[in-house]
């Protein structure tokens, strides 16, 4: 598909979907992916918490969701799954079980046909940029596609109308990600250098931030550079994950602009006080110009994502480990 025709196309296809939501009686999402695909998944997963008083919202890896077979999903069920380019075995097993239950199943990945294209009641095309290249249009990435999909989900059931103002907020993100790459090049760079040696590295965030924690430990580090990782949740932080702090230790703090920030604050007093390899990436610092006021909390993470994004190429330049680097994944039997 030519890219001119990238936006006119996704914006159908979700147009599509919100008039089949006038359709059904939808009183439970299920976010169902894995990996990458399943972590940007938690902003949308807090939009509706936050939000919804009549729908509630969980995340499954796409594995679990068959295995545990959740009680409550039938035909009053939404189950939104990803997978990048739709090939991905459990994702596209989680899809037919889904319909099998007789939810309605909505698909998104980056291809126009695939395995999980055929398992799907519909599919939502959007648009993708390599780690730290400005993708051409933000206003359809993945997970403006999932905001659109669930924002647009409480806008035809419940008249929320933060869906209208999301559509508006969602075309200043390529201005926005440009400042941003601007912003943070020449710092990303330089704790590349500083920071190609270390061993570990582990990312904290909550609310909406925290998949965006989450999928940099897990998908950059982890998978991407073979840096031992893990994603700690801000709130969970002094229950234990604390002990493992000293000045040696390096951590990366996302700190967003819902209403879970203090948990974020407060991590950041700790980690100031008794750390000292610390990366603050802090969505204050970012120009949302263009951001409608009451969606900032909930956009900030595709800024975080994005930003981070541009930290991971410094690193890999670093390092000289490529991104696209696999020792098992796409290699082994697995």
């Amino acid at each position: 598909m030519t890219v001119s025709n990238l936006v006119t196309n996704a914006q159908s296809q979700v147009d599509t979907i919100l008039q089949a939501y006038k359709e059904r009686a939808i009183n439970r999402v299920f976010f169902v992916a894995c990996g990458g695909s399943s972590a940007l998944m938690y902003p949308s997963k807090y939009f509706l918490d936050r939000e919804s008083s009549t729908i509630t919202a969980e995340i499954y890896s796409s594995n679990e969701f068959i295995h545990r077979n959740p009680a409550t999903l039938g035909p009053n069920s939404l189950v939104i799954l990803c997978s990048h380019k739709g090939k991905t075995p459990e994702t596209t097993e989680a899809a037919k079980f889904a319909k099998s239950k007789g939810a309605l199943t909505v698909s998104l990945m980056y291809v126009e046909t695939a395995p999980l294209a055929d398992e799907s009641d519909f599919i939502v095309n959007y648009s993708w940029a390599p780690p730290g290249q400005l993708d051409p249009h933000p206003e359809i990435m993945n997970y403006a596609i999932l905001y659109r999909l669930s924002m647009g989900l409480l806008y035809v059931k419940e008249g929320n109308k933060k869906y209208e103002k999301l559509l508006n907020s969602l075309n200043s993100l390529d201005a926005v990600f440009q400042k941003a790459k601007a912003q943070y090049a020449e710092k990303a760079k330089a704790y590349a250098k500083e920071y190609k040696d270390e061993k570990v590295i582990y990312t904290m965030a909550s609310g909406s931030n925290y998949g965006i924690a989450y999928s940099f430990a897990i998908c950059i580090l982890m998978e991407m550079q073979w840096i031992h990782s893990h994603a700690i949740h801000a709130g969970e932080f002094f229950h234990g994950p604390f002990e493992i702090l000293d000045k040696n230790v390096p951590f990366v703090l996302l700190m967003g602009l819902d209403e879970t920030r203090p948990l974020e604050e407060r991590a950041l007093t700790f980690l100031k006080q008794y750390g000292e390899k610390l990366l603050v990436l802090d969505a204050k610092d970012f120009d949302l110009t263009g951001v409608d006021e009451e969606l900032k909390g909930y956009l900030a993470p595709l800024v975080l994502n994005f930003v981070l994004r541009v930290y991971a190429v410094a690193l890999a330049a670093e390092t000289n480990h490529p991104l696209e680097t696999r020792r098992y994944m796409f290699k082994v039997p697995y």
